[in-house]
């Protein structure tokens, strides 16, 4: 399949075409403030150093940090509408509790509570209280709003309450636009809330952001599919981004680490992606990224959203160094680089120049740190080093070294060898690492229940929950003959009935057909 990968960066958009498993060309250049703008250049550039003409081109997949930039700076936000079914449990913690005060007043539009939902074990928690459901649903008709969240208790387990309010909003609001819980986080009832808020608040900025993307290929007469990365590793259709656009958090740094593992056939290792303003690190388990199991933290909001397992460091090309060379960061220039570096006539003394004065990048005018003291040179490249393997050492799995994939912009940073890693692997094309793993990106589904393994055994459990799975996959444009189990975590829940499992199955597989998709 000849296919385009690009990844949309706040400083960079990178492009790359493959034909199958052959890299055709990549290209890197500075985003532009008109994104569309970015993306044909990108186009452009990869066609022509291809040799490809666009009717060609079967597919593009695009990561972007859009969405999640979106919520760290508070833009591009909707008020939304928040309806809990779970009373009498969790009065006294209403929607948006413990929201930092700007991002609660930019989505926070209306929140309501009432009584209904289940237990883990399928037990009512309390019958649906229909009147109050059509209270708040007639105060959100006469509102201006029209983005709704609702989420209910254990609704991954039983989303039919959520689904039964969903019905009601649709009937009384036809313009509505709703996120149900169950279909975006996972167990923990204020965190995948949190996380269907989130989605809900950026619908509109998602409908937008997907017709720049299709707008884009118009342009350079591109007619195949467009598929979106999301954060696991995998791809959404289109259509799917605009239902679902807080799934995509996260992309960035999960399309580098597929890349790595695409430029290296590494299938356990730690990738290092190293940009402008930060290294983010990963850890590679049999070619996915390793998944966090926390609370994920996104813009001040606890969620519950599928992630990979990432540690940011403030260490990049535009990091700014101390004058003795014993600091690094956390201010960076970021994309300023090439005006306020030293190198590039500027005044600021950043990882780059230390870089480039020590003869290990050949950028700017290497005359202008010419003067910069050895001892400071190698007392900041020390200091890179050490941070960086601090950070490689708490990320190691069972605390085995592994060897360390450097990739990103900055991978030319790196000159020695890092204690941390058994060796240190920069790849070429390393540079568009991000753009390659969109480019390979597979379609995947996950899926969660809680359950007992005493009412209902194991190998029946883990079908039903596969089932689920496969069935989110081809909704997101897979093709069901190639789905396959790239991960099964079972995890038993104290304080509950003996037997009681947390059961979490992912599945991965190839792209729908060029046909199929476009259906």
């Amino acid at each position: 399949m000849l296919r385009i990968g690009i990844d949309v960066g706040g400083t960079h958009t990178d492009a790359a075409l493959l034909d199958g498993d052959r890299l055709l060309a990549s290209t890197k250049a500075a985003t532009s403030a008109n994104v569309v703008t970015g993306i044909t250049d990108a186009f452009d550039a990869v066609l022509a150093d291809g040799g490809v003409t666009a009717d060609a081109v079967e597919c593009v997949m695009i990561g972007t940090t859009q969405f999640t930039n979106a919520v760290i700076e508070r833009r591009e936000l909707a008020p939304v509408a928040a309806i809990r079914i779970g009373l009498p449990s969790g009065k006294g913690l209403p929607p948006f509790t413990d929201w930092p005060g700007d991002i609660a007043q930019a989505i926070g539009g209306m929140s309501f509570m009432v009584a209904g939902g289940y237990l883990y074990d399928g037990e009512l928690l309390a019958p649906l209280d229909e009147g109050a459901i059509d209270e708040a649903v007639a105060q959100i008709a006469q509102s201006p709003l029209r983005n709704i969240a609702i989420a209910s208790a254990f609704s991954p387990l039983n989303a039919g309450p959520e689904e039964f309010v969903a019905e009601k909003v649709r009937a009384a609001i036809p313009d509505a636009s709703i996120s149900c819980s169950h279909t975006i986080g996972g167990l923990g009832l204020l965190e995948r809330e949190n996380a269907a808020i989130l989605n809900a608040s950026l619908l509109p900025f998602a409908g937008r952001v997907v017709a720049s993307f299709e707008d884009a290929l118009v342009q350079r007469g591109l007619t195949c599919p467009l598929y979106i990365s999301q954060n696991d590793g995998t791809l959404m259709d289109a259509g799917f981004v605009r239902q679902f656009p807080a799934l995509t958090f996260a992309s960035g740094p999960t399309n580098s680490l597929r890349g790595a593992w695409k430029l290296t056939g590494l299938e356990d290792a730690i990738v290092v992606d190293i940009g402008g303003t930060t290294s983010d690190i990963g850890v590679l388990q049999s070619g996915f990224p390793r998944e966090s199991y926390n609370i994920v933290d996104i813009g001040g909001v606890r969620t519950n959203f599928r992630m990979p397992d990432i540690l940011a460091i403030g260490v990049g090309g535009g990091s700014v160094i101390s004058p003795d060379g014993s600091q690094i960061g956390p201010h960076s220039v970021g994309h300023r680089l090439t005006s306020e570096g030293l190198i590039f006539g500027g005044t600021q003394l950043t990882l780059t120049d230390i870089a480039a004065a020590s003869g290990a990048l050949k950028l700017g005018d290497p005359t202008r740190v010419g003067d910069l003291p050895r001892e400071v040179v190698k007392q900041a490249q020390e200091t890179m080093h050490s941070m960086l393997n601090r950070a490689i050492d708490s990320m190691r799995p069972g605390g085995r070294k592994l060897p360390v994939i450097l990739v990103g912009g900055g991978a030319g940073l790196v000159q020695n060898t890092l204690d941390a890693a058994t060796e240190v692997i920069i790849p070429e094309n390393s540079g568009t690492a991000n753009a390659i793993g969109a480019a390979i990106a597979q379609i995947g589904g996950e899926a969660e229940q809680m359950l007992s393994y005493h009412q209902t055994p194991r190998e029946e459990a883990l079908a039903k929950v596969t089932a689920l799975a496969e069935q989110a996959a081809v909704a997101a444009g897979g093709d069901p003959a190639s789905l396959k189990v790239t991960d099964v975590s079972e995890t038993p829940v104290p304080y509950m009935d003996e037997g009681a499992m947390r059961l979490r199955v992912k599945v991965v597989g190839a792209l729908a057909s060029k046909e199929g998709a476009a259906k």
